[in-house]
């Protein structure tokens, strides 16, 4: 646990800011997203007939990264779910169900502190407090293939292991079948991948603009890699 808290607080400390966001195209139609960074996901805003799903457009596969997401104060019903999968995971279903971690392509915590992945449950943690705001951490190690979740900044332990196996771009996953309910994003963290990497992040918060890339006196592969960064 000591480890954990260790490598979560180096990430916060000496990794750099990620502007991944909710895929608004990559939903149910019975989520919805709002804000200027489609920051805040908007599960059943009329009533709920089911479990509605959303994912994020971060591929985790590799790096070690670690979001948070707050949630409303309405937390209560069948299944509030946090959690990765792979594209194949479904984001809706007509009905009331744990939907991460339904089956092989994706691993969730359910808001009864219930760790979902191929139709099996565990208890991992105590239920949340229904109708109490809460803020659920997640680090993804790509490298040692670990997901750890964190409650309102207290490490839970290690949930899932041997992520590193899975071949298939990974994303953050979340859904309700609550109606009325929100989730946003809040911190987004991940580790320099390496010293180029470093430089490239350190390049880019000079920057203010995309096309001012263009003008750097780099080799075309640098200036390249410096644009495909998610990392700014």
């Amino acid at each position: 646990m000591v480890g954990l808290h260790s490598q979560h607080q180096d990430l916060i400390r000496d990794g750099c800011d990620e502007r991944w966001t909710w895929n608004k195209r990559d939903k149910s139609h019975e989520v919805k997203t709002s804000g200027d960074g489609l920051e805040t996901a908007h599960f059943h805003p009329h009533w709920s007939n089911g479990t509605a799903g959303i994912r994020g457009n971060c591929v985790l596969n590799y790096g070690i990264h670690y979001w948070e997401i707050k949630v409303s104060q309405r937390i209560f019903g069948t299944s509030m779910m946090f959690g990765i999968g792979t594209k194949s995971a479904r984001l809706h279903v007509d009905a009331f169900v744990n939907i991460i971690g339904e089956d092989r392509h994706s691993w969730g915590l359910s808001h009864k502190g219930l760790l979902w992945h191929n139709g099996n449950c565990r208890q991992y943690t105590k239920p949340f407090k229904e109708n109490e705001s809460t803020v659920v951490g997640m680090l993804f190690d790509g490298v040692a293939g670990t997901l750890t979740y964190f409650k309102d900044g207290v490490s839970l332990g290690i949930a899932f292991s041997g992520l590193e196996e899975v071949v298939d771009n990974i994303y953050p996953l979340a859904s309700s079948t609550a109606a009325k309910t929100e989730m946003t994003l809040g911190v987004r963290r991940r580790g320099y991948q390496s010293l180029q990497d470093r430089c490239r992040v350190k390049i880019l918060s000079s920057i203010h603009k995309q096309q001012e890339i263009d003008h750097l006196p780099l080799p075309s592969s640098i200036r390249s890699f410096i644009k495909d960064a998610a990392c700014v």
